[in-house]
């Protein structure tokens, strides 16, 4: 028996990249994920994996995911807050507000929108794992990137608020902050910014995205008891605290 049978998980951003590596470890492990993405299709429809059409800024949508979720499914057990966006590569006086506002959207805002939606659920069985995906980006500040760094270092506030007010409920929330990881995002950055933040990495690599998708599922699973509100980092040695 796998370890998330009959578990039920929704991974935003879960087409393409980061967000598919994690889908296919969490199936992998038996459970039923929902790949919720701006970009979905019933194309993406393989096994026991379900693409469902999202985008993370709207409320009503996040409110109609989680409902579907339940009517479907009749469970929620894990939550992967990954939808993302490449980030800025400009200083800050030439940053422009819809840049800004973009980036916390989708970044910030979205998971809040699902933490606030699916938390009910979670909380009414008494058992839930919520992942955020944050980036060393939201702990060291990366200049040029003040939209992107600002959403992340956002969310790891997020991770540690919500962490401490179900801490007694029986749902984990924790964060994951990579630092480079091989993705298509990667090529939405500029070759020199690119290479700047590899620079900053000891082991001279990005991180690959079924390493992080490892990661990532050990946090979902129900082998973690003890850790909440917490950040768990995913740098190649770059963070060394």
């Amino acid at each position: 028996m796998s370890e998330l049978d009959g578990h039920v998980a929704i991974v935003t951003g879960g087409i393409g990249g980061i967000g598919t590596a994690i889908v296919e470890r969490l199936a992998a492990d038996g459970a039923t994920v929902i790949a919720a993405d701006i970009a979905a299709t019933s194309r993406d429809r393989t096994g026991q994996v379900y693409p469902y059409a999202l985008d993370v800024t709207d409320p009503d949508q996040v409110d109609g995911l989680i409902e579907h979720c339940g009517t479907t499914h009749g469970r929620l057990d894990i939550v992967i807050n990954n939808a993302g966006v490449g980030g800025s590569t400009e200083p800050v006086w030439e940053t422009e507000i819809a840049r800004w506002e973009r980036d916390i959207a989708v970044m910030l805002t979205g998971p809040f929108l699902m933490c606030r939606a699916a938390l009910p659920m979670m909380l009414e069985r008494e058992y839930g794992r919520i992942v955020n995906i944050a980036s060393m980006a939201g702990k060291e500040g990366n200049p040029n990137s003040a939209p992107y760094s600002s959403a992340k270092a956002g969310l790891l506030g997020l991770t540690k608020v919500v962490g401490k007010e179900v801490a007694t409920r029986g749902v984990l929330v924790n964060a994951v902050t990579p630092g480079v990881v091989e993705s298509p995002m990667n090529h939405v950055v500029s070759e020199e910014f690119h290479h700047y933040v590899l620079s900053k990495i000891p082991m001279g690599r990005a991180g690959k995205p079924e390493e992080l998708a490892e990661l990532v599922h050990f946090l979902a699973s129900p082998r973690v008891g003890f850790s909440t509100g917490a950040v768990f980092d995913f740098s190649g040695g770059r963070a060394t605290y």
